[in-house]
């Protein structure tokens, strides 16, 4: 892999000064430093991250950047204490005590609402927020950003693709949904409200506003949402559209499933699962709603390092967090696990992955929403597709249900 050159983002304790703001509770705590360097104090932080990127086939990523952080300062004579949390639940285990939890943690951006009325996550100030906006594409420093506050550092997308086999599609194909059934057999998660969602979406359905910032919108299907439900019965009776449950799409990837949907995680197992040269990679493609072609749109966020406010020592906390998501941890995240940077200075044009998720993010996705009220659609969207799937909801019934589910998605949308 080649990458232009590019300088770390690295807090220097000498000559940055970083802002963060207790949130919750209405307290600002600024933490700032000088020309000279900074007094020496021993630190103990406690990281918490997915076991992926601490295990010794990966090369221990987070240790050895915690470890190369302390190098770099040798004035902080740090202590860290590492706990496993992935990225998802992070916004669950934070925020069951914020007081004893991690210093420094890895979370999905969806979370941050959660995070915020928790007092669990700081909001980020000064040069950290500077070297956010100068590293990221806008749509993903709108990921990381709360009611106009920035609340993580940015060190990949979060989205989902689709997967292929080559000896089935063309790349013309894969364009249209429709077309594909016609060819072969596809995979999907629609018992999942994070996928099923991109149905519905494409038929202009909106959460929380066109931008995904309008909090008051809630989530709105639109007048026509009907018109998708009875789309998803007939894809499924037809038999060319079947449920990805519990991996099923990549377990049977070339033997009788033709294509799935997933991330950048499952890339590797794809791979293995029915070869390199047979893999193809592609955004998300269009459906056929009353006879007119529209784009399915999948939520599209970003993971990011979060800094909690109860931390005790928040300029080294802050300055780590800013350092895990520097452009060279990125580097290495990119070559240890194929983490794909959101850093635009890291140049990933020829990794196709990387130019597909990027596309996706950028063009065919909507803003993963972090308000709290999105918590009422997971349930009811998943229960949606699994009385699809069972038959339950015929179209007869669709437009009724569909009401059903607007209605529920919004039955308290502001908390």
């Amino acid at each position: 892999m080649k990458f232009k050159k590019a300088t770390a983002l690295v807090l220097s304790a000498a000559t940055v000064a970083s802002m963060v703001t207790a949130c919750g509770s209405g307290s600002k705590t600024e933490t700032k430093t000088t020309s000279k360097k900074s007094e020496s104090k021993e630190v103990t932080l406690t990281v918490w991250g997915p076991q992926e990127d601490q295990s010794d086939e990966n090369g221990k990523w987070l240790q050895t950047e915690c470890e190369n952080f302390a190098k770099e300062h040798s004035d902080w004579k740090i202590t860290f204490k590492y706990g496993t949390c992935s990225e998802g639940d992070a916004g669950k285990n934070v925020t069951k005590d914020p007081t004893a939890a991690a210093d420094v943690y890895m979370f999905a951006n969806d979370q941050i609402g959660t995070l915020v009325n928790a007092n669990a996550i700081s909001e980020l100030g000064g040069e950290t927020v500077d070297k956010i906006k100068k590293s990221n594409s806008d749509a993903v420093v709108n990921s990381v950003t709360y009611k106009d506050g920035i609340y993580g550092v940015p060190f990949t997308g979060n989205t989902w693709f689709m997967y292929y086999n080559k000896d089935v599609f063309t790349e013309d194909d894969v364009k249209s949904l429709d077309t594909m059934m016609q060819k072969g057999k596809v995979a999907f998660q629609l018992s999942n409200g994070w996928y099923i969602g991109a149905f519905y979406a494409a038929n202009g359905a909106t959460f929380f506003g066109k931008d995904g910032q309008d909090e008051k919108a809630g989530i709105q299907l639109g007048d026509n949402a009907s018109q998708v439900t009875d789309y998803l019965i007939d894809a499924v009776a037809s038999g060319k559209l079947v449920n990805d449950a519990d991996g099923s799409g990549l377990s049977n990837f070339g033997k009788g499933i033709d294509a799935f949907f997933s991330g950048s995680w499952d890339y590797q197992n794809a791979q293995k699962q029915i070869g390199a040269d047979k893999l193809g990679v592609a955004t998300l493609p269009t459906i056929n709603i009353g006879g007119e072609a529209k784009q399915m749109k999948s939520f599209g966020g970003s993971k990011a390092i979060g800094v909690n406010p109860n931390c005790k020592n928040q300029e080294v906390a802050v300055a780590l967090a800013s350092y895990l998501g520097s452009t060279k941890a990125q580097e290495d995240h990119y070559k240890t696990r194929n983490i794909i940077p959101t850093d635009t200075s890291i140049d990933v044009k020829s990794d196709v992955l990387a130019t597909v998720q990027a596309e996706t993010i950028d063009k065919n996705s909507i803003l993963q929403p972090s308000f709290k009220a999105m918590g009422n659609w997971w349930d009811p969207a998943a229960a949606m597709g699994n009385n699809i799937l069972s038959g339950k909801i015929t179209k007869d019934s669709s437009a009724e249900q569909t009401a059903k589910l607007q209605e529920q998605i919004n039955a308290s949308a502001v908390d």
